[in-house]
């Protein structure tokens, strides 16, 4: 049986580059931001210097992750004033624009997950292993709770973000690993497996995206014929019933924290019933 390929009909209505605008410009922004980080190893352009952790632009812009900072805070170490001006700055940012668009125009862990997203949906894939997508809550509970029984920032050792960095730039072969077993776990065992169910960063960013301004509305939802590509492709499918279906009284906002603001529904929707706004 072949596989129905979500966006199909989006692209015949119109066309390629409207069909696939948002995601062309997340991929630019995930690369874009991952050669930054590149470029000073590699090429001695030290536009950015750091990590996702913690970097310094054109040694004068800090930006540090919060969830990094709150658990050195957590585990007892001082912040200088620059990390602690670095995380408002992110922190800031993420209300703005949507906590987990970190996820989706950001990580570079989410290039191995869409990959893996894809590839599952073209070969049409099942997937029979449940997960609960609440326990990536736990870990985070975990991870802070580490902080200060062990007075380190005990996720660094094992982020898939800093593993992937430091595999491209020292190659890495454990690295490498995690990232594997990362795309054949959301490829075999469970659909959006890492970024849906278990990331407790995903989980962290989420909170913010609670309050976020940027948002996701299903402006035109009376104009749904029910095809379900939407649903095919957002990372999150649980996000868009209550604006889609929501009926009469019901929001037409996606307002789930857990909503990447990825834009995928936006482009594959051959109705256009989704488009990018504000909450109110």
């Amino acid at each position: 049986m072949t596989a129905r390929i979500p966006g199909r009909e989006a692209i015949r209505k119109k066309g390629m580059v409207q069909a696939a605008k948002w995601l062309a410009l997340r991929r630019l922004s995930q690369l874009a931001i991952l050669q930054l980080f590149l470029l000073g190893p590699f090429a001695g352009v030290w536009i950015v210097r750091g990590s996702f952790s913690a970097s310094m632009t054109l040694d004068f812009l800090p930006l540090t992750d919060p969830l990094t900072a709150l658990q050195s805070l957590l585990a007892g170490h001082a912040l200088g004033a620059t990390a602690l001006i670095g995380a408002l700055i992110v922190a800031v940012f993420y209300l703005l624009v949507g906590g987990r668009a970190y996820c989706s125009w950001a990580c570079p862990v989410n290039l191995v997950t869409d990959a893996a997203a894809w590839l599952g949906r073209r070969l049409d894939l099942k997937k029979s292993i449940g997960f609960n997508n609440t326990i990536r809550y736990w870990l985070l509970g975990f991870i802070l709770l580490l902080a200060p029984l062990t007075g380190a920032v005990v996720w660094e050792w094992v982020n898939p973000v800093t593993i992937l960095q430091r595999g491209l730039l020292f190659g890495i072969g454990l690295g490498w690993a995690v990232v594997a077993a990362i795309f054949l776990f959301d490829l075999l065992v469970v659909r959006r497996g890492w970024c849906g169910h278990l990331c407790p960063v995903g989980a962290f960013y989420s909170l913010p995206g609670f309050l976020s301004l940027l948002r996701v509305r299903a402006a035109r939802r009376d104009q749904c014929t029910d095809c379900m590509d939407c649903y095919s492709v957002c990372p999150e499918p649980q996000v868009i019933r209550p604006a889609l279906n929501g009926g009469d009284k019901g929001s037409p906002v996606i307002l789930s924290g857990n909503c990447t603001n990825c834009g995928r529904c936006i482009d594959v929707c051959p109705q256009d019933v989704f488009q990018f706004s504000q909450r109110f």
